[in-house]
């Protein structure tokens, strides 16, 4: 299904495949002709959404085009693992956090990070009104609905940062009937999808968003091969560049992203407009793509200073092992240009 939606979009826009030409560096505004379009395939971790409005505005808006890019947005789901497909050689780049870069320079894998579009992780708890569960620090010693893999990422640092405890833990199936029901208990969730569908569910909640914390770990990120880094360098940069540029259009909305939310709805029929328009709203009134380094380096932005700070407090929380050579989890080179900054 997903692959039929793929080449119906190419074919929609004129995104015929063809010969290879690394070397072409497009104009901006300039057409390019469909044969001397370079492939790039981008595998997302989810299904279509706002969340990933960048990447399908680029291609709904002829970006990726004018960059001499074909770009092959793939949408993720419950079934895919983006990281088996990228260390199988069968996507050039996925969607990815920092977590992961981390375990490749870990396992001294061929991979890295170099672009982080969300300088905020949207990875949020959530928690009734009026129960005293104003502020993370109140939250220590209740209940939590927590998925596995929370366990092993956010949930280590709330343990070292507010001593949080393991007892806490009460299992998140994804079903926010546990929630509703009871209003001692809080739950993880997603900045932009959770707090929407509880709403609609008639309660206003709480919702604290642990990058306001301190919890630092770069999200919606564009992870690579080195050998493409290396093979494919101008490739790679009309890429990011493109997507950059793709986000910095989504997240000033207008007319401009209706082309971008007719591929997402078309890729996942699930969605709907106004989840689209609450993602986006709740993305930019919490600085999840222009905050930090953005404002100052661009969209994608990441620094090393982030990287190692990152890499000190998650080993201090006991994630990683001391002694890995942070350095080799990303690049910087692809990004920190200025685009789309504020």
């Amino acid at each position: 299904m997903t692959m039929k939606y793929r080449v119906s979009r190419r074919a929609a826009l004129g995104l015929i495949g063809g010969s290879a030409a690394s070397a072409l560096i497009p104009v901006p505004g300039a057409r390019v002709n469909a044969q001397t379009l370079d492939k790039v395939s981008y595998q997302t971790n989810w299904r279509a959404q706002a969340e990933h409005g960048g990447f399908y505005l680029a291609l709904a808006n002829g970006i990726y085009k004018k960059y001499g890019i074909d770009a092959d947005i793939r949408m993720g789901g419950p079934q895919q693992n983006p990281s088996q497909l990228l260390l199988g050689g069968r996507v050039d780049m996925i969607m990815s956090n920092s977590f992961e870069a981390i375990r490749y320079a870990q396992e001294n894998l061929p991979f890295l990070c170099i672009a982080s579009i969300f300088q905020k992780d949207p990875q949020v708890l959530i928690s009734h009104p009026g129960q005293g569960n104003d502020t993370l620090a109140a939250l220590k010693g209740k209940p939590i609905l927590v998925g596995a893999g929370g366990r092993t990422s956010f949930w280590p640092f709330l343990k070292a940062k507010f001593g949080f405890t393991d007892e806490q833990i009460r299992p998140y199936t994804f079903n926010m009937a546990p929630f509703l029901a009871d209003k001692a208990i809080s739950q993880q969730g997603f900045l932009s999808s959770e707090p929407f569908a509880i709403r609609k569910a008639g309660v206003n909640p709480i919702v604290h968003l642990l990058a306001d914390a301190g919890f630092g770990n770069y999200n919606t990120t564009i992870n690579i091969s080195k050998k493409m880094v290396a093979e494919k360098k101008d490739v790679v940069q009309r890429f990011v560049t493109a997507t950059l540029e793709g986000w910095a259009e989504y997240m000033k909305g207008g007319q401009a992203i209706e082309a971008a939310n007719a591929l997402i709805l078309k890729d996942n029929p699930d969605m709907d407009g106004e989840k689209l328009a609450y993602a986006r709203q709740v993305m930019n009134e919490n600085g999840i793509v222009l905050s930090g380094d953005a404002l100052t380096l661009g969209i994608g932005a990441m620094t090393d200073a982030r990287w190692a700070d990152f890499y000190k407090m998650m080993t201090e929380a006991g994630v990683f092992p001391a002694g890995i050579d942070i350095k080799k989890a990303y690049s910087l080179e692809f990004i920190n240009k200025g685009v789309g900054k504020a």
